[in-house]
């Protein structure tokens, strides 16, 4: 009972279990509604969704940590906007233009010899996002323009931009699709593919997943960004002006330096990681020239909120809400609907946003149950 007292006052152990306790809640309101849509295979349908990536072997959980992957920087994106104080949810519009600019890159950039290729291209993704949202970061310190505003607006001038550059410049008509990517340009497996793979028969053959080094990457950038907020007094800076602003100007931070650098951190890593994504698989992902938002960006969000902004809960809750979409894509092989997939991963996000309310209630109920406990001990010794 003692050291569950010591543990009840470390941060990140309140962080970790209001997290889970919110996923528990998520999951079982999922069973629920998978019982009232089909009740005869509920059961089945909920074990799939439980093994994940694990239902298809090596190749599956290769797959998570490659969805994992743009989740994991579109999630740093929102949570270091959260840290800080802003609330970054023009992560689409950053994420979709430093894909363009990666795909772009690698398309047109075949001058730049391997394996400089991808890395300046990723380079070119990270810069391209930040200075995607370093308008609104702009408008944010210099004219108070509120940031959900402003980011919503570039969300859609991304999407359509970046659709008018691809048709201008690496538009392939045949495919509908921008162009293949020169190989340089691809992501290097990092020894991946050697781990996470799953054998074909008795010939020798594999089914490789598309994992990558782009993973290692984002890991790395994770680190980086955790240490950035919690061991730097730039980070301490960052955080100080999110929680008053005019508490830090009198303290001498110059306020508005921060929210633009906050917005334009924020908006680098999405842009990261629509470079990461596009620029994987054999000839890299394609861009399609349809008005329709990246996903990504908004994913972002909800795993920001399970993770509780922390940069490595980021990490985990990034591979957890893959995890279950590539287990969910599995419940058409039962008499399940596709959408279904999609209403359980909701609630789940749904539960994450209580994560907060988890983290603050929980630790009080527990230690007011251990020391009615002890009170109750103590009177029965007396």
């Amino acid at each position: 009972m003692i050291l569950l007292k010591k543990l009840l006052n470390i941060r990140g152990f309140n962080n970790a279990t209001s997290s889970i306790v919110a996923i528990f809640a998520g999951l079982l309101f999922g069973f629920i509604i998978l019982l009232i849509s089909n009740p005869s295979q509920a059961v089945d349908g909920f074990i799939i969704i439980l093994k994940g990536g694990f239902s298809t072997g090596g190749k599956g959980m290769g797959q998570v940590m490659y969805f994992a992957t743009p989740l994991i920087l579109t999630g740093l994106s929102v949570g270091f906007a959260f840290k800080t104080g802003l609330f970054n949810i023009g992560a689409s519009g950053q994420f979709i233009m430093g894909a363009f600019a990666a795909v772009y890159i690698g398309v047109k950039w075949t001058f730049i010899p391997a394996p400089f290729h991808w890395m300046v291209a990723l380079l070119a993704a990270t810069i391209v996002g930040g200075l995607w949202a370093l308008i609104p970061g702009l408008l944010k310190a210099y004219l108070n323009v509120h940031e959900v505003i402003s980011t919503i607006m570039m969300n859609y001038i991304g999407m359509y931009l970046a659709n008018f550059l691809v048709k201008s410049t690496v538009y392939d008509s045949k495919k509908a699709l921008s162009m293949n990517v020169a190989e340089s340009a691809v992501l290097p497996k990092g020894g991946l593919d050697k781990i996470f793979y799953n054998p074909i028969g008795s010939s020798g053959a594999v089914d490789l997943s598309t994992v990558n080094s782009g993973f290692y990457i984002a890991l790395v950038v994770a680190v980086i960004m955790f240490i950035v907020l919690n061991k730097t007094t730039f980070g301490y800076e960052l955080k100080a002006c999110g929680f008053n602003q005019n508490a830090s100007k009198y303290a001498g931070i110059n306020e508005k330096r921060s929210i633009v650098l906050s917005m334009v951190i924020a908006g680098a890593l999405a842009g990261l990681g629509g470079g990461l994504l596009y620029l994987s698989g054999a000839s890299g992902r394609h861009i399609k020239a349809v008005d329709v938002l990246a996903a990504e960006g908004f994913n972002g969000i909800p795993v920001a909120l399970l993770g509780l902004s922390n940069p490595i809960g980021i990490i985990f809750s990034a591979i957890f809400i893959s995890y279950i979409t590539l287990g969910g894509n599995y419940l058409q092989t039962l008499n399940f609907v596709p959408e279904i997939i999609d209403v359980i991963i909701a609630c789940v996000i749904y539960f994450s946003a209580f994560a907060l309310l988890f983290r603050n209630i929980l630790p009080r109920l527990l230690k007011w149950r251990m020391d009615a406990a002890e009170i109750k001990n103590e009177r029965g010794n007396e």
